[in-house]
């Protein structure tokens, strides 16, 4: 049995790291979790507010919607409500995210067992968790949609399971609904290949066996970091974490189960599922953008909630994309992406990957910026190994140029229109089971995917606004005046994009400095009889090639 000494945070010591770096709402005013919570977090997602700018939320006088009160605050947003809140928790720079991610997993750490732990402060079990108020019910769990959610649900969960045949646990985050004081019902993703707890759930049934199961909320930042990745199966996600805080992470033995679990958790729900029974779940408002319906699940019934003293719950914003959810994943799945393209194949020239976040989850439309000049061959290898990197998503696949703003739906219209011939820059791949949405594929249903080589074929005219030293002139001027503050969009000034000789840049500096009249000169003396209008001056005369 190990000390417990520990250097890496918890739960509480992070939204204190957040508290100091200004990136905390406290909302000491009462607020309702079934009506209020979640809407009022949403408007920072769904308000123009800049990434940059979004916060976590503290509630700390919470009410449900019958107005009953709960001594229990519950944090919004705190793991990754923006890239920044993310870095305090990676306790590293936004810019050094991916490379503490390839560390970690490279140099794995195993956990340590302790005897005595926080989590273990207070220990529920038989009547403490029966009647109205007791249980699950004493949990400020929010109504993450309301108008359209059936239950309070978990989101920002860590699911233990155990492999019964390996002994090898697994952690994942599967939401979960409260049906009773001591019931409640999870999801454990049946996707392309299983999540691994679902996978864990058909051994036991094919056993014949229960299946024990701990839902953790309010991990350490590095361990709560885990469950959103989708790691490859097999790998142990406690290892890794301990690789991120480069120590052994603290686990202690459950109460009622026989699993192990983060000693410095807020709460833990410890329960056994039936694998021969469902119930009903959902509707419930998903990731992809639409309200996932009714479908049966996997009924828990619940044997303990063990807990700090005075614990913290923590709660997702997910739903709708852009979430902290999506942020989590995205933060670490671009990294992946590339790392696959560039190193995995050897493609040359890809210098980066996103992933479309807004309403599409990450999952549907991956965007892959490439060097101008790379041979088309190199394009169609990203292009196709981008859509075979992970089986549910990369519905569209498109590659652009580094002057295209991927974060930009404007500009990437304008790339496809103007950089892509549907005849030869397309190309549509069958036979593809891409299953998180509103209509998930069943049985023999299948997808496809659209790969779409938007890059310059060759040079191109300059892009047609002012010229950057202009529009930085025009915005002093701006600012100066005091007219309503800016937010850039690129592209926000003009540049070559290679068909632009010296000629006319020496043509428009005299335009530019009031000099229209000499450029008026010397066009006179090219005047040409007998002309097309629109015939390019590079058709008749000289040096233009």
């Amino acid at each position: 049995m190990g000390s417990g000494t520990r250097s890496y945070r918890d739960l509480q010591e992070h939204l204190e790291a957040l508290s100091d770096a200004g990136l905390v709402h406290r909302i000491g005013e009462k607020i309702d979790k079934d009506a209020e919570m979640h809407p009022l977090v949403r408007w920072q997602f769904r308000g123009g507010i800049n990434e940059a700018e979004r916060k976590a939320f503290l509630f700390t006088d919470i009410v449900d919607g019958k107005g009953r009160a709960f001594d229990i605050p519950v944090a919004v947003g705190a793991l990754a409500a923006s890239q920044a809140v993310y870095s305090v928790g990676m306790l590293v720079p936004v810019a050094e995210i991916s490379g503490k991610w390839d560390h970690a997993l490279a140099n794995p750490i195993a956990p340590r067992e302790i005897e005595n732990a926080p989590c273990h402060e207070v220990v529920l079990t038989g009547s403490d968790l029966e009647g109205e108020g007791n249980g699950l019910d004493a949990l400020p769990i929010p109504v993450s949609t309301p108008g359209f959610d059936s239950a309070p649900t978990l989101t920002a969960t860590n699911v233990i399971t155990r492999d019964p045949e390996t002994g090898g646990q697994n952690m994942g985050t599967y939401r979960a609904g409260l049906k009773a004081t001591d019931r409640l019902v999870v999801r454990m993703a049946t996707r392309t290949g299983g999540a691994e707890g679902y996978l864990h759930w058909q051994k036991y049934k094919g056993r014949g066996e229960d299946m024990p199961c701990a839902i953790v909320l309010g991990c350490p930042p590095f361990v709560a970091f885990m469950g959103p990745q989708k790691l490859p199966l097999g790998i142990d996600e406690m290892e890794v974490a301990g690789g991120l805080a480069g120590e052994p992470i603290n686990m202690v033995r459950a109460k009622t189960v026989d699993l192990m679990v983060p000693a410095e958790a807020e709460l833990v729900i410890e329960g056994i599922i039936d694998p021969h029974v469902l119930e009903p779940e959902g509707p419930f408002g998903e990731s992809h953008g639409h309200i996932a319906l009714e479908e049966f699940n996997m009924p828990m019934r619940v044997t303990a909630i063990t807990r700090k003293a005075k614990p913290v719950i923590p709660s997702y914003i997910s739903q709708v994309t852009p979430s902290e959810s999506s942020t989590i994943k995205r933060v670490a799945y671009e990294p992946l992406f590339l790392a696959h393209l560039r190193d995995g194949l050897g493609i040359r020239g890809v210098k980066g990957v996103a992933l479309h976040e807004p309403l599409t989850s990450l999952l549907r439309v991956t965007i892959l910026t490439i060097e101008t000049g790379v041979p088309k061959t190199e394009i169609w290898r990203a292009l196709n190994g981008a859509a075979a990197f992970k089986s549910d998503m990369s519905k569209i696949v498109v590659a652009v140029n580094d002057d295209i703003s991927p974060e930009n739906a404007d500009a990437l219209l304008w790339a496809i229109s103007y950089r892509s011939n549907p005849v030869e820059d397309m190309n549509i791949l069958a036979h593809r089971g891409l299953g998180h949405g509103p209509k998930r594929e069943h049985g023999n249903d299948e997808d496809g995917t659209l790969l779409i080589d938007a890059t310059m074929k060759s040079p191109m005219p300059p892009l047609a606004l002012p010229a950057r030293q202009y529009m930085e002139r025009a915005k002093e001027i701006w600012e100066r005046l005091q007219l309503p503050p800016l937010k850039p969009e690129a592209p926000w000034h003009g540049y070559s994009l290679g068909d632009w000789t010296e000629t006319w840049e020496e043509d428009a500096r005299r335009a530019a400095a009031g000099n229209y009249l000499d450029n008026g000169a010397k066009t006179l003396k090219r005047q040409q009889p007998d002309l097309v209008p629109e015939t390019s001056v590079r058709d008749i005369e000289d040096g233009w090639d």
